[in-house]
């Protein structure tokens, strides 16, 4: 046993006296155990102890007890949104070609939406929302820190994984959620007044861009180009991040070796590559299995030898996951599951410019006006990226809309409270030379 098995249970056990006073508290401990999973870095009895378990219970017990530490749920387009999907996902789990294995995977599902779900009802303060924020943030970019420095001490020999058993274990995955985390940092970065954490911000993620590159995913570069696009289009200042991106991508390439040249090349031969082939196959599958049942598809755990003999375009190549969110949501769900995807997505987008609508130009809420900015920049390279992945049940960006809902409360109270009358600024509200405030500049939602 390694001193990292009592640290953890040590943490764990210590804050629940902590969740029984503050029930916000329990979600930022099961976001820290969800997503790092801190227990996976561990090597002996901790490594498959169920914490999240008892913080679930000790949460659900704080919230029954503090009744005056919760607020109600949200229910509007986006929350209607997300429930449909996720009821329907339970529909096609029963009607499933493994209905037994599929509600497996539900269930991990209902647990990620009790406490989405739980966001909205104890974080209700802007403290709240940024500690949430940095506890999510800062559990994705540690592996991509490491995994940043380890690219540069090896020359990107060795790919970049994330925690065992998680969703973002896949190099692939990790290098997805790592772009989706570098706006979010950003965002992080323009809302201190802390010198040192922003230059520590900065050094985060530019490791993370590292991490990115070393992972050898093909998706997430693609992904990490989107999101650049994106946020050049969302600044005026343009020639200062592309300025930074010159001098940084060249020193990162130059690390790499000759291998990862030869992987990327294969975007443009995919037609000669294995694992671009046996993706083809998967997304083929996917749809012929939508095209025979076109309400329900195949539920989850779809993967299997004899529905592959039936469905696969070329069904000599061994069964596997569908590797694209989309073709995911058709094949497990539907037709109907994935026009209800699609429309979570959309309504998410639509939701983070109405916040940038709302909050444009007044300084007392330019904290908020950039979170709807970053949050959309975030959103691009996991549908980019996810095109590729089979991230559906990926637990960050559930959070992220969930913490998106709470802004739009937030700013519908000081809205209602202070009218249209500008007020003080937050003493922690600062920028960077990279984006400016909204009052001095045009920058566009």
């Amino acid at each position: 046993m390694s001193l990292r098995d009592p640290f953890v249970f040590a943490i764990v056990f210590g804050s629940l006296p902590f969740i029984l006073r503050r029930p916000h508290v329990g979600v930022l401990m099961w976001v820290w155990i969800s997503v790092m999973n801190p227990h996976r870095l561990a090597w002996s009895w901790a490594y498959n102890f169920n914490f999240a378990a008892i913080i679930a219970a000790v949460t659900l017990l704080s919230v029954a007890i503090n009744k005056n530490q919760r607020r109600s749920i949200p229910f509007n387009s986006l929350t209607i949104a997300l429930l449909m999907f996720f009821g329907w996902t339970g529909v096609t789990s029963i009607f499933g070609f493994h209905p037994e294995d599929a509600l497996v995977k539900w269930t991990e599902f209902l647990k990620t939406m009790i406490m989405a779900l739980m966001i909205p009802m104890v974080i209700y303060r802007k403290e709240h929302v940024r500690q949430l924020l940095w506890v999510t943030l800062l559990s994705v970019a540690y592996y991509g820190t490491k995994g940043g420095v380890w690219v540069l001490l090896t020359g990107g020999g060795n790919r970049v994984w994330g925690p065992e058993q998680s969703y973002i274990y896949d190099n692939n995955a990790l290098a997805v959620a790592l772009v989706m985390m570098i706006p979010l940092l950003r965002y992080l970065q323009l809302t201190t007044t802390v010198r040192h954490v922003r230059w520590g911000l900065t050094a985060i993620m530019l490791l993370c861009g590292v991490s990115v590159i070393g992972s050898f995913s093909r998706g997430a570069l693609l992904a990490i180009g989107a999101m650049i696009v994106f946020f050049c289009w969302k600044t005026k200042r343009r020639l200062q991040v592309m300025l930074i991106l010159a001098l940084a991508v060249p020193c990162v390439l130059a690390f790499m070796p000759k291998e990862w040249y030869a992987r990327m090349d294969t975007i443009q031969t995919y037609e000669q590559d294995s694992s671009a082939l046996m993706r083809l196959n998967a997304w083929g599958a996917a749809m012929n299995i939508a095209n025979d049942r076109p309400l329900v598809g195949g539920g989850f755990e779809m993967e299997s030898g004899w529905i592959y003999q039936k469905y696969a375009p070329d069904p000599k190549w061994p069964p596997q996951v569908p590797h694209s969110i989309y073709f995911q949501a058709l094949g497990e769900h539907g037709y109907v599951g994935l026009m209800f995807f699609l429309w979570l997505y959309f309504l998410f987008w639509r939701h983070a410019a109405k916040l940038i609508r709302m909050t444009r130009g007044r300084s007392q809420l330019e904290w908020a006006y950039h979170f709807g900015l970053m949050t959309q920049v975030s959103i691009i390279p996991f549908l980019v990226g996810g095109a590729f992945l089979s991230l559906i049940l990926f637990d960050v960006p559930y959070y992220i809309l969930m913490i998106l809902l709470v802004i739009h409360r937030l700013v519908n109270e000081e809205l209602s409270t202070a009218g249209t009358a500008e007020t003080a600024v937050p003493r922690w509200r600062t920028y960077s030379t990279l984006s400016p405030p909204p009052s001095t500049s045009a920058t566009r939602g």
